[in-house]
């Protein structure tokens, strides 16, 4: 693997985007980079500064009693919500405070939630927290699952997003192509670079990526 390349972000010195070209496989599509946020999701000064810059994009009216958080990003959605509650933020909840919550999967990939979760749920107002979002395929996964048991899906957001709407709901990042203007993402029975037998670097997930 290559070294990364770095993109600082424009308002915070300590949010910054490592990425690496190659040819990347992701779960639902091929990517011509790969998209290094894990100290973003586990550093604690990182960490900090992301959930607090992700939070300046949510207004005072919001309701917010849920972050449910994918992609390893529960220390994120911590002190995201921290400013949420400290900007004044509203919960239902009946202590006022916003649950932080990590998704369970089943045998096949579906997102569910055990009895002593679904409260955390049901009738609740939910933001989904990504690190990152490319074909939206895991979002439209996540905002079923939300109501199918009950919840409210009234935010998304990501650290980096190809995507600015996944069923008519608007995505609010931190990154998108336009900091990476030669970003490509393809299907991938269309992946030119496997059409040119170009050998893959690496197979991605919310997790990380295995080299091959």
């Amino acid at each position: 693997m290559q070294d990364y390349k770095k993109i600082n972000y424009p308002t915070n010195k300590d949010v910054v985007l490592r990425y690496i070209p190659g040819h990347f496989v992701t779960p639902y599509s091929h990517v011509n980079y790969y998209m290094d946020l894990t100290d973003m999701k586990a550093r604690q000064r990182e960490a900090r500064a992301t959930g607090e810059e992700l939070a300046q994009q949510y207004l005072i009216t919001d309701i917010v009693d849920t972050v449910l958080c994918l992609d390893n990003m529960e220390v994120v959605g911590a002190y995201l919500a921290n400013r949420l509650t400290k900007a004044g933020i509203h919960s239902m909840n009946a202590h006022q405070t916003i649950y932080i919550a990590t998704p369970e999967y089943d045998s096949a990939g579906q997102i569910v939630f055990r009895e002593n979760s679904k409260h955390m749920i049901k009738g609740k107002n939910v933001l989904l927290l990504f690190a990152s979002i490319s074909t939206g395929g895991t979002l439209t996964k996540a905002i079923n699952s939300v109501n199918y048991y009950g919840g409210n899906v009234m935010g998304v957001s990501a650290i980096f997003s190809a995507a600015t709407k996944v069923m008519d709901m608007p995505i609010h990042y931190l990154y998108s192509p336009a900091d990476l203007p030669d970003y490509i993402k393809y299907k991938p029975e269309e992946c030119p670079m496997c059409r040119d037998k170009v050998p893959v670097d690496a197979l991605c997930n919310g997790f990380g990526y295995s080299i091959v």
